[in-house]
């Protein structure tokens, strides 16, 4: 097994080197663009089965948001879901044959990370302003500003170290005890790799919502609260 540290590109387009974690990440960005298209082109009042499971998923994201931003949750939807999916999807690639899923690699973890970053930023800003936001770094004193600027940078560097950490662990011990062991008996193990690819994908998550609810901050008074 390569080193995650380590990247031979599989392909070239033009001077670029393309990387096995680069392919699997757009292809897992289609294929759930794709299905996201498919499943919601035809939305009814009376919802299928399908539809029912979308709009479950949806309110459990929603709930997450308002419990933990108390804020209405619909400008947040669609990042926080689609980082959940995203990651809930590439640390499940890991039960693919020859496969090790883009988040046991750090470039990968490092790109969510700087979504996460860019994204606190820019709901910052829009929610407080641009001198809102900055002068959420002078809080409660000016003299923590030194502080607070270095742990908006340590908390993201957190998330690319969580993330990497556990699911890149988690590949190599199954992919040593199957070299070990044989096919058969890695199997409970990679059922205990599946549950922590979803605990790690909602931990990432809900960090991802903590750290963009303390940039925008409490909940306008005159903001309608979310609709039950």
């Amino acid at each position: 097994m390569d080193s995650p540290l380590t990247l031979s590109p599989v392909l070239h387009i033009g001077p670029l080197p393309i990387t096995a974690p680069v392919l699997i990440s757009w292809g897992l960005m289609i294929g759930l663009i794709t299905l996201s298209a498919l499943a919601t082109r035809k939305l009814a009042l009376k919802p299928s089965s399908l539809q029912a499971l979308l709009e479950l998923f949806v309110e459990m994201i929603d709930q997450q948001v308002h419990d933990t931003m108390l804020r209405d949750p619909a400008p947040y939807r669609a990042p926080i879901g689609s980082i959940f999916l995203f990651v809930l999807c590439a640390n499940w690639t890991s039960i693919i044959p020859g496969i090790e899923p883009p988040t046991a690699h750090i470039e990968t973890d490092a790109a969510l990370a700087l979504v996460v970053f860019s994204s606190t930023i820019g709901y910052g800003i829009h929610a407080r302003g641009i001198k809102g936001y900055l002068a959420t770094f002078a809080e409660p004193s000016w003299v923590m500003i030194p502080l607070n600027l270095i742990e908006q940078i340590t908390r993201t560097f957190s998330l690319i170290v969580r993330l990497f950490g556990n699911v890149m662990s988690g590949v190599f011990v199954v992919g040593i005890i199957l070299s070990l062991a044989g096919l058969l008996v890695p199997i409970p193990l990679m059922a205990l790799d599946l549950l922590t690819g979803a605990v790690q994908a909602y931990i990432f998550a809900v960090l991802a919502t903590v750290f963009i609810g303390a940039a925008v901050g409490e909940d306008d008074p005159e903001e309608e609260e979310r609709p039950s």
